[in-house]
Order: structure tokens, then sequence, then C-alpha cells
């Protein structure tokens, strides 16, 4: 009877225990993380008797939870993956919907500025029209302003989230090292605390949600957690942390930093996953990348209306002003190159002064000193650039195939070894535009020169208006990048009458002799040739099109200027008949030079390789940002795709983790009634016992 005894009581205590569990499971069904427990019954030792061994019940040995470390990592995994890419997600629709949108992409505002332009060719005299120029650059100006404004508060939206984000990293880092030492010092029981390992694991997968995690078991049941490259969140019962803080380059882009003891390093690069690696991916893809594409395109608009307008002359007879702002005033060349904070003179920077908008590119750039050379990369794609010392002490930047990237760098000091400097040519272009004309008659419409053939002539040949192609500095013949500069009125009211005369014994249109004071005829400059030759006629073939192409070079005290010049002459002149080149001094109904502005919407002037000869390699305004509009749109896309996908496998990762470790009310109700019968047995079991214990009193009795 007392072997009876136990035995029951052995039964109570383990249908006891075992709905104690289920109680547990049951009150933790909606425990984030919980893994759901079952308790592990053994048989008590058998007793050896005359007629066998007789057992003598059951005892609970262990309390275990259902738990896969493979389906945990999956699951930790997948919600890494998914965090990262709703993250890229949110920020990089905003971009797409800014830059696509009728109200506030740049294309619609091209559009109404080179119509109103067009509409101004066909009157150059219209005044209204005129004006309606200068309304649609203000206009054009301000939706680049808008677009730089967006971007930018997105992107100090982005610091601060990083902020937030590391923050809860260090918050849950911490977190997870106390578990950690609590899991250790209650395992040296000799059983494992079961909810402090799902506190751990969900704690463990909340911090995925933020960052890109490697776990690695330890011997003593405690886990290690590295981030990035193998940089050490938790060790056991240590943590360290990230610091979120402004850029040593740019302070408007924060890096984040590992904190280990003294130590700190710059993991921005590393860190992968989660909403921290979503944010930086999409920085360092899209938002860095399209602020410096808008710039590029502002600066290229503004550069290329201002420079050919600077080729033709107002109502008043004036050479042509700007119409936006200069692009290389002083204080913008300062904001373009920003010493890292920790140079020698942290404050000291520099100039960058744009020399080619055309052959600018969408990158930032580092230049690095050791104390006797300077070092230079392209950091979009790392190629290390070649550094060309100009004249003033500047340097031009050229890539492995000798490309120019239009801008010249000029430090206000030497550096000391080690100095470091970014250079951002692009990136502020779109904020920094504006426009500045507001005198419509001063739109320069008309083209500076005229011709005409003289009405004494004989025979039938026509020559067509002269077009200035380009405008050069002689003195600084043969250039690298021929690049026009405003037109001079002095220079261009020095010309007189330059007068050609058809001969026909040699076939050849002559210059007539003496040219006005300080006249030279020359050849047409070709890049990377010698300086041109004076000439002193021009081939002439009658009865068909000719084009005749001559630079006209004028000095005025010793201040030279050279005109690149282009016309027509067809038909069959006589010999002796004469035409002329003039300064245009009337030109008002002269549409010559607003017909070339408004032929600028279609020309292919920005992302120009100019390695290339005799191809067009560039693009148009409308094609650029076109082809920025397209990058978005893309990545775009493939991000709604990736979150359909990644939002799929972790509800998958999700559902298999839970079909083993998550708790069933329907399991748990059955075993409810199977653990309360268990127990009713052994009760039972008890009673019997009693009974017959009675029975052997009464009996004795």
């Amino acid at each position: 009877m007392a072997d009876l005894l136990n035995l029951g009581l052995s039964g109570l205590h383990a249908a006891k225990a075992n709905l104690s569990v289920v109680g547990h499971n049951i009150a933790n069904v909606n425990t984030p993380g919980y893994s759901r427990q079952q308790a592990i019954q053994d048989t008590r030792g058998a007793q050896f008797t005359g007629g066998g061994y007789m057992g003598n019940g059951a005892n609970v040995t262990d309390v275990r939870r259902i738990y896969s470390e493979f389906l945990t990592a999956q699951l930790r995994t997948s919600t890494s993956h998914n965090s990262d890419i709703k993250a890229y997600k949110s920020q990089i629709d905003q971009l797409d919907s800014l830059l696509a949108g009728t109200t506030t992409g740049i294309t619609p505002a091209l559009k109404s500025f080179f119509s109103a332009m067009q509409t101004a060719a066909e009157d150059p005299a219209n005044m209204p029209a005129r004006q309606l120029v200068i309304a649609e650059s203000q206009g054009l100006a301000r939706r680049f302003n808008n677009i730089y404004e967006n971007i930018n508060a997105q992107n100090e939206f982005i610091n601060k989230q990083m902020v937030a984000t590391g923050d809860q990293i260090n918050r849950l880092a911490a977190g997870i090292a106390e578990i950690n030492d609590a899991i250790l010092k209650s395992g040296s029981r000799g059983h494992l605390p079961n909810d402090l390992l799902d506190q751990r694991d969900e704690a463990i997968r909340e911090l995925s949600t933020f960052v890109g995690i490697q776990v690695v078991p330890q011997d003593d049941n405690t886990l290690n957690i590295f981030i990035g490259s193998g940089q050490p969140l938790v060790l056991a019962g240590q943590s360290n942390r990230l610091e979120v803080l402004p850029g040593k380059g740019d302070p408007t882009s924060y890096d984040v930093n590992f904190v280990s003891g003294h130590s700190t390093m710059n993991v921005n690069t590393m860190l992968t996953g989660g909403e921290l690696g979503g944010l930086l991916r999409y920085r360092n893809e899209v938002l860095g990348p399209t602020l410096n594409a808008m710039g590029r395109l502002s600066m290229a608009v503004a550069d290329e209306i201002n420079r050919q307008l600077g080729q033709g002359m107002d109502l008043k007879g004036n050479v042509g002003v700007d119409l936006f702002n200069n692009k290389n005033d002083p204080a913008l060349q300062t904001l373009r190159v920003l010493p890292l904070n920790d140079n020698a003179a942290p404050i000291t920077g520099g100039k960058l002064e744009i020399t080619n908008t055309q052959l600018l590119t969408t990158s930032d750039y580092r230049i690095d000193y050791d104390g006797t050379n300077y070092t230079a990369k392209r950091l979009s794609d790392g190629a290390p650039m070649t550094i060309v010392n100009v004249p003033g002490g500047g340097m031009r930047f050229e890539d492995a195939q000798g490309r120019d990237q239009g801008f010249v760098l000029t430090l206000d000091r030497a550096p000391a070894a080690g100095d470091t400097f970014v250079l951002q040519p692009t990136r502020r272009g779109a904020n920094d535009i504006s426009s500045v004309l507001d005198q419509a008659d001063q739109l320069a419409f008309a083209a500076p020169l005229r011709s005409e053939a003289d009405l004494q002539n004989k025979g039938t040949g026509t020559i067509g208006q002269p077009s200035v192609e380009m405008v050069l500095d002689p003195d600084n013949l043969p250039m690298d990048n021929f690049i026009s500069d405003a037109l001079s009125k002095d220079h261009l009211a020095a010309l007189g009458n330059i007068e050609l005369n058809y001969d026909s014994a040699t076939g050849t249109l002559v210059f007539a002799t003496p040219l006005p004071a300080g006249v030279t005829i020359t050849d047409v400059p070709q890049e990377g040739q010698p300086a041109p030759g004076v000439i002193g006629s021009l081939p002439f073939t009658p009865g068909q099109t000719n084009t005749l192409e001559y630079a006209i070079e004028v000095d005025i005290g010793g201040v030279k200027q050279s005109y690149t010049v282009k016309q027509t002459l067809s038909g069959r002149p006589e010999n002796g008949d004469s035409f002329n080149v003039s300064f245009n001094t009337h030109g008002v109904s002269d549409n010559r030079n607003a017909l070339k502005l408004a032929d600028l919407q279609n020309r292919q002037v920005v992302g120009v390789d100019a390695s290339i000869k005799d191809i067009a390699t560039g693009m148009s305004f409308t094609d650029d940002y076109g082809k920025s509009i397209e990058n978005v749109g893309t990545l775009a896309a493939q991000a709604r795709r990736d979150e359909e996908s990644s939002s799929a496998v972790l509800k998958m990762a999700t559902d298999n983790r839970d079909s083993l470790s998550g708790v069933n009310l329907d399991e748990e109700a059955a075993n409810l009634i199977k653990f309360e019968q268990y127990y009713n047995a052994s009760a039972q079991m008890i009673q019997v016992a009693r009974s017959l214990f009675d029975t052997l009193i009464s009996t004795v009795r």
C-alpha cells in the first residue's frame, strides 16, 4: 500500500507539473517570441522483488521548450531583409512621386520655358513675349529649388531616423547582454531558463529589424552578436554601441560609428540589413546621386543659356547678360569643398570652380594629401583620378581615359599630412540656381554679326547670315576644351566692315585688305592643335552651297578676342563680286540668337564624353532628367517587387517557426483534459490505497 500510495503521489506530482506547463502555455499564447513548453517525464527506478522489478512511478525531469535554432535564424534573416526593403521603399516612393509629378518635376517647367523662348523667337521685339521668358525662367529656377528642398528634407529625416534607430540598437544590445548574463547564472543550476531564452530570442529578432546581425552561440549558452563586417555588438554579458553623428566630411550626411571602449570606427559602408541598412543603402544608391544629378542639370541649363545669351545682342545693341546667376560665385565655390573635421586645420577648405558643365559627372570626389603627394578618387565608382596642375595653383582631375571632370580645385593653404577633402561639384546646384535678369529688353535675341551682298554684284551669289559658333581667348590656345565666353561689344564694334571678294581665277573668296585696325583672320582653332594660322582667302565652288568657316581675331590695346564664324555662300558669283561681314548694330527684329536659345532644348550638352571625337555622347536637358526619373522609377518598382517577395518569405518563416514553437489553443485544451484525467486517476489511486489501508486496519481490530 505504501508503494501504491507513492505511485499515486508521483502521478499527482507529474500531472500537476504538466497542468502547470499547459497553463503557462495558454497564458502566453499572445506573448511575442514565446516558445511553447513541454514537461519531460521519466520513470523512477524500479524495485526488484521476487516476482521481478516493480515500478515506482514517474518523475518530471525537465521542462523543455519546443524550439528550432534553424527556424529562428531563418526568421531573423527574413525580418532583417524585409525591414531593409521597407525602409528603402518608403523613401524611394516619395522621391519617385516628386520627380515624376507634373506639378513638382522639372520636365513641365523646361517645356514651358522653351515654349516661351520659341514664342519670343517668332517676334523678338515683342516685350510681353520677352517678359514671359523671364517669368518662365523664374519658375524653372524655383522648380529646381523645390526639388532640392524636398530631397534635402528627406535627407534630414533620414538623419533623424538613423539617430533613433541607433538608440534602439544600443538599448536592445544592452538588454541582450543583461539576459546573457542572467542565462549564464541560471544555467549553472543544470537547467536552462526557458522564459529567459525566449526573451533573448525576441530581443534579437527585434534587433534584426534595425540592423543586419550575425548570431554565434557559445558553449555557456550565451550568444555573441556581430554587425557589419564582424564588429562585436554583444559579447556574452558585455555590449558595445553605435553612435550616429554628423559626417566628418559632410555634416548634412550622418555617419554611423561603432564604439568599443575608447575605439571608434566608421561603419557606414559595412552595415547591411534592417532599417538602418535600408536607409544607408537608399542614401548611397539614390538620394546622393539624385541630388547631384539635379545639381548637374540645373548648372547645365543655366550655363548653356547664359553662354548663348553672352553671344547675342539685346534690344539696345549691347552684348547679352546672364539670365541665371553665376555658377562660379566665390561663395558657391567655397561650399563645394568640404574639409574633414579632423584635418589639421578643418576650418580651412578651398574653392572649386566649374570650368565645363558639359563634362560634369554626378559623383562626389575625395582628395588626400600624405605630406608630399595628392591622391584623388571618384566616389561613385572608386576610380582613381589623375591630378593635373593648372596655372594659378589649381588642380584639374582626369580619369584613366583622360576625361576632364569639368572643374578645377584651388586649396586655400598647403594642407598638412593626412588632410582629406570631399569635393561636391554638383551637390548644391539645384539649390543655388536663380533667375537674376529682370529687364526683358536685355534678353540677347539678336546675333552679333550680319552679312550682305553688295548691291552692285553681277552674279547670283547669295551669302547666309554668319553664326558665331565660339568665342575664345586667343592667348590661351590651344585649349583642352572649347568653352565659349561672352562677347565684347568693344571688340565687335572694332570689326568695322570686313569685305570678301570673289576671285574667279583662283576660285576663292579673298578678304579685302587692309583689314580694320587690330583685326586678323585665321583658321578655325582645333582642340589640341597649335595656334591657328593667318589666312587671306577661303575656297569656294560655284553652283553649290559652300560652308565658310574662319575665325576673326580682334586686338584692342593688347586685349584679344577671337570669334569662330560659320556661314554659307551659294550660287554663282562673278569675278569681283563683293560680300561683307559687320557688327549687327540694329538687330531689333533679329531672332537668330533666340533660335539658338530655343534649340538648346534638344542639344546634347549634359554628360558629354570629350574623349570621343565626332560622336554626340551627351544628353539633352529633357533626356538627362528623363534618365534620372527612369533610374529612380526602376529602383522604386524593384523595391515594390522586393517588398512583396520579402514579405511572403517573412510570413513563411514566421509560420514555420510558429508551427513548431507557437501555442495552439486547441492542442493545449486537449492536453488540459488529458492531464486532468491523469490527475484524477492518480488521485483515485491514492483513494484506493486509503481504502485498502482502512480495510486492513478494520481487519486487525
